[in-house]
């Protein structure tokens, strides 16, 4: 490959991960190319990139930014998989694959200027979801304004059945 081939290899892996929420790191020797191409789609699929890049063209596109601190995990061949959407979804199915498949090894990854070990991945996949964090946050921005009308319909309810309470002996008595 020549130098400007590279030079347009590194510049193409920089643009792709200008945006990225997170990136997972995995070793796949030992899987076959239908497993492989399975993944790739299914990364697709969810809205994730997947794709093996020359461990030094990365090193060489993230140097000097905020996700330089990953390039220690990128030795012998590496598998990149990364999202610009939703932070745990390339997370969450590297995770389902490495229990799947024995040859897929998680080594790390990258989430908010921090590079994780493979348990930090496996934590990153349990986070839940954006659709899941907006009905919590809905769900928290509701509670005030119930709670508040249930404790202002309390009184006048409480003494309608108090008045109830009061008719029913009186009916008792009279008859």
């Amino acid at each position: 490959m020549d130098r400007t081939a590279k030079q347009q290899v590194v510049s193409e892996i920089s643009e792709t991960f200008a945006n990225v929420t997170s990136v997972i790191l995995a070793d796949y020797r030992g899987l076959d190319v239908p497993t492989v191409t399975e993944m790739r789609h299914e990364f697709t699929k969810a809205g994730c990139g997947y794709r093996v890049f020359k461990n030094t063209m990365v090193k060489l596109a993230i140097k000097d930014s905020k996700m330089e601190v990953m390039s220690e995990l990128l030795a012998g061949p590496t598998a990149i998989m990364w999202t610009t959407d939703a932070p745990a979804a390339a997370a969450k199915l590297a995770v389902k694959y490495a229990k799947e498949q024995q040859h897929f090894q998680i080594k790390g990854g990258y989430f908010e200027g921090q590079a994780l070990d493979a348990a930090g991945v496996e934590q990153l996949s349990k986070m839940p979801d954006r659709p899941q964090l907006q009905a919590s946050l809905l769900m928290t921005f509701l509670a005030a304004p119930t709670d508040f009308v249930r404790q202002v319909i309390a009184g006048p309810q409480n003494f309608m059945y108090v008045l109830d309470a009061r008719k029913r002996d009186l009916e008792e008595k009279a008859a």
